[in-house]
């Protein structure tokens, strides 16, 4: 991008999206500021690449092959969830976007996509007000509970214990060796009082 007006005006409308996505439409329903700096690193990091392939000459397969990289990392210590990812990829896809339409000079289009994507999340997230099941695993250790008969009995004891409303769970890996069990349960996140509590 060589044109000064050009990137001052995608860097200012990029952030602008980033800003109104994460702040006003992601961090209200969340209440968990753990992200928020990743995502604002990944959008200002995509932007300057994006900036950069528009400047130098690099490969397509170059630049899709770094993309690619960039959409799947995972962390390994903490795995983003599904929601998080899907804010991740929209706020990596942003830059991209921003910079290749307003390079080009397509200022209607490029401002018709960033309403596109902003009116899908508004939608959803506001005024549909959706409400999102969080997931947590639980190593259990009363592995006679883990019988289909005795689910309903589970679930109980789970509520009381962790004090999530948890709505449903799934008995995943079991360890009779130690008798253990890994469990997924399932609870409405705007039910939760303490959203600190990861999935």
């Amino acid at each position: 991008m060589t044109d000064i007006f050009s990137l001052i005006l995608a860097l200012t409308l990029n952030l602008l999206m980033a800003g109104i996505i994460v702040l006003w439409i992601y961090l209200p329903s969340e209440k968990d500021k753990a992200y928020v700096l990743t995502f604002f690193a990944f959008n200002i990091s995509i932007f300057l690449v994006a900036t950069l392939f528009s400047q130098v000459e690099l490969s397509l397969g170059f630049g899709f092959g770094l993309f690619a990289v960039f959409s799947i990392l995972r962390y390994r210590s903490d795995p983003l969830p599904v929601r998080e990812l899907t804010y991740l990829f929209i706020l990596m896809a942003l830059p991209v976007i921003n910079v290749v339409l307003l390079s080009e000079g397509l200022y209607l289009e490029a401002a018709l996509a960033n309403l596109a994507i902003l009116g899908v999340f508004v939608i959803i997230e506001k005024a549909l007000g959706f409400r999102y099941e969080a997931r947590k695993t639980i190593t259990y250790e009363k592995i006679d509970l883990i019988k289909p008969e005795n689910y309903p009995e589970l679930l109980a004891d789970l509520r009381q214990r962790t004090g999530l409303p948890i709505l449903r769970c799934e008995v995943g890996k079991i360890d009779f060796l130690h008798d253990v069990a890994e469990i997924k349960a399932y609870y409405k996140v705007e039910e939760h009082p303490h959203r600190g509590i990861r999935k």
